[in-house]
């Protein structure tokens, strides 16, 4: 009996998926890239199988490729029915799919039909997915309505985000899904995603919202650290009205030094990081910040930070941008309490800006 094919019409179908495990069947390195929200990986072949495989088949001999990629994959499969499978009921529900939904998914899906259990591959592979989310991001606008939260480093706007989230408010974390705080020193454990892992989970994110209500997003330059904001929502986000959020420089100098507390773990590597800041802002200036590093005075430092680095590269990035701001909002503390007590101020601001971008 052939194995069903699942079509995925539209990104929102993801939410509604009727299964219980999505297995990306793709090599690791496919994965890393790139993959389905949610999927696991269990390769039918490894990287270096399919590599192996691969010159076979285009070098040598095509059902000889055929024969050794097909005992790979068996071999493979077997492992994983003795271990990451092992306790899979027997009304388990997986979905498959590997490059193109072929021949490594349809293999893989084949063996666990056998089994008894009720799979699916995809059909079209993770390039059908992968057409979905370039559409998406590329190739249409949004009808998304954003409003963009502003406000310039140590401002608190990530936490903000989070808050309004917990109150109902539809919200996407770019810095969230970039894994990076968005600033010069903003790298986080782990790395950022590739560029399609990102968009991938921007698209899977945006597929979710109600397009009739409105979506707050923080004010972002059309780059995460290394990862490009995409177009359709790059367009939106330059069009939508922003409230902005101040706070005096010393909160924010307390607020940073706490919020970047990994990273003052490691003041060697603090001090590299400072070093890229040489070409922009000199040799004296990042010598002054990297004894105020060595010293442990990281307060001082982020004060130092603001004032000479964080806040003139905004106030020129929002007249390049020509950035018009639709309220500011004043915030004297930036602990969680001090936040708590400006959000119906802010959700005020915001309900109204969005409502001006419709009137």
């Amino acid at each position: 009996m052939r194995v069903m094919q699942f079509e995925l019409p539209a990104l929102s179908a993801l939410r509604d998926l009727t299964v219980d495990t999505i297995i990306d069947a793709r090599s690791p390195a496919e994965f890393a890239e790139d993959h389905l929200p949610g999927a696991i990986n269990l390769p039918s072949l490894s990287d270096d199988e399919r590599a192996e495989v691969g010159t076979i088949y285009v070098q040598d001999d095509r059902f000889k490729a055929r024969k050794i990629g097909a005992a790979y994959v068996a071999s493979n499969v077997a492992g994983y029915l003795r271990g990451a499978l092992a306790d899979k009921p027997g009304d388990w529900r997986p979905l498959v799919y590997c490059w193109r939904g072929g021949q490594r998914s349809g293999a893989f899906a084949t063996i666990l039909q056998q089994i008894g259990w009720r799979v699916r591959v995809l059909d079209g592979g993770y390039r059908a997915y992968r057409r979905l989310v370039a559409s998406m991001l590329y190739d249409q606008p949004l009808t998304l309505k954003p409003v963009l939260l502003d406000g310039n480093t140590g401002t608190a706007k990530t936490r903000l985000l989070a808050l309004l989230a917990e109150r109902g408010w539809q919200v996407v974390d770019l810095e969230g899904l970039a894994n990076h705080r968005g600033s010069a020193l903003g790298g986080m454990p782990g790395g950022q995603p590739t560029q399609k892992l990102f968009e991938g989970r921007l698209a899977h994110a945006l597929a979710g919202l109600d397009p009739q209500r409105p979506v707050v997003i923080e004010a972002e330059s059309n780059k995460v650290g290394h990862r490009i904001v995409p177009p359709s929502l790059w367009q939106a986000m330059r069009a939508a009205p922003s409230v902005e959020i101040s706070a005096p420089s010393a909160a924010r100098a307390a607020f940073l030094a706490s919020a970047y507390a990994d990273i003052s773990a490691t003041p060697d590597q603090l001090c590299h990081q400072l070093d890229l800041l040489r070409p922009i802002r000199g040799h004296a200036l990042v010598e002054a910040w990297q004894t105020l590093a060595a010293q442990g005075a990281f307060t001082d430092l982020a004060h130092a930070l603001i004032t000479q680095h964080y806040d003139p590269a905004y106030a020129k990035a929002r007249q390049r941008n020509d950035v018009s701001t639709a309220q500011r909002i004043a915030v004297d503390d930036l602990d969680d309490a001090g936040l708590i007590r400006a959000l119906p101020q802010i959700e005020t601001a915001l309900t109204s800006a969005a409502k001006s971008s419709t009137d």
